[in-house]
């Protein structure tokens, strides 16, 4: 049998993560007509079918090829392993990490405090990625999530530990008066977010106070955050980012009381690699920090 092409086993990983002939290509970072080229010559090679098609379009290995993506996977394991040991022989990590998490998360935390990251670790590279979905540990779309409610999915392969929390306070701009504060509208978030906590309490608020909601509604907190800086109302902001913005005040006399769980999110397989224990330790560290810089 002939030998088989390292690179041409990944585009078997990526069939097995990414389920369809387009997310495997992009995962692989190359056009889907490359992807079924490859995907070609490793069946050849392999003499059987790795992989069939299912009536919604999905992909599925077949017994053979989910054998071989189990020891592939063990085989990127080792390659990363491998390529730590062959780096530079000093306490130095290299290679790529791809973090994502909410927007607030990522530009109003992790980005201003990454440079003592990479001046400690200067082979690093540092993607970062600010979007609430919840990309897959299990497909390597990230490496790193960070999520603000205790994860549910992700199965044995997914390592999740709290790192600490979000306390929010109600903030508007700072060129209101206290009562102009008062009578500001509130900003609530849309109908997909209305389960979260803070979403609720500023319903709630709104409506025991008489006070009307703003005829614009939110995504995300860093949306929110630019919506009180520009004027529109007042909302709940954490209070790590929204206390050091000069052009916000904190108008609640007392604390609501609001806090999300923040959760650090890893694959198993990966998690004891020097680069990704490495930026999670950095991780921990800013967000347990009270004013990180």
């Amino acid at each position: 049998m002939q030998n088989y092409n390292w690179n041409d086993l990944r585009y078997l990983l990526a069939v097995k993560r990414g389920k369809t002939l387009a997310k495997a290509a992009h995962l692989m970072k190359v056009d889907a007509t490359t992807t079924s080229r490859r995907l070609s010559v490793l069946k050849s090679i392999a003499g059987e079918e790795l992989y069939t098609r299912q009536r919604d379009g999905l992909l599925e290995l077949t017994e053979v090829g989910e054998s071989m993506a189990s020891h592939i996977e063990g085989m990127e394991l080792e390659a990363d392993k491998l390529n730590e040991l062959l780096g530079p022989k000093n306490n130095d990590c290299t290679g790529n990490v791809r973090i994502t998490s909410v927007p607030i998360i990522i530009n109003r935390l992790l980005s201003p405090n990454l440079r003592s990251l990479l001046m400690s670790h200067p082979r690093l590279q540092i993607d970062l990625i600010p979007d609430a979905r919840n990309f897959s540990l299990n497909f390597r779309e990230t490496y790193i999530a960070i999520r603000l409610a205790r994860p549910v999915e992700g199965g044995i392969d997914t390592l999740a530990k709290r790192v600490g929390k979000l306390r929010y306070c109600v903030y508007a701009s700072s060129k209101f008066t206290t009562k102009e504060c008062n009578q500001l509208p509130w900003i609530g978030y849309q109908d997909d977010m209305s389960h979260t906590t803070t979403a609720q309490w500023i319903a709630e608020a709104a409506s025991k106070s008489g006070q009307r909601i703003a005829n614009i509604r939110v995504q995300d907190s860093e949306t929110a955050l630019e919506a009180v800086k520009a004027g529109l109302g007042k909302t709940l902001l954490p209070e790590i980012m929204a206390n050091k913005i000069t052009s916000l005040q904190q108008i609640s006399k007392t604390s609501p009381k609001i806090a999300r769980e923040i959760w650090l999110l890893t694959h198993s397989n990966q998690s004891k690699t020097k680069r990704i224990a490495e930026v999670s330790k950095w991780i921990e560290t800013v967000i347990s920090t009270p004013n990180p810089t």
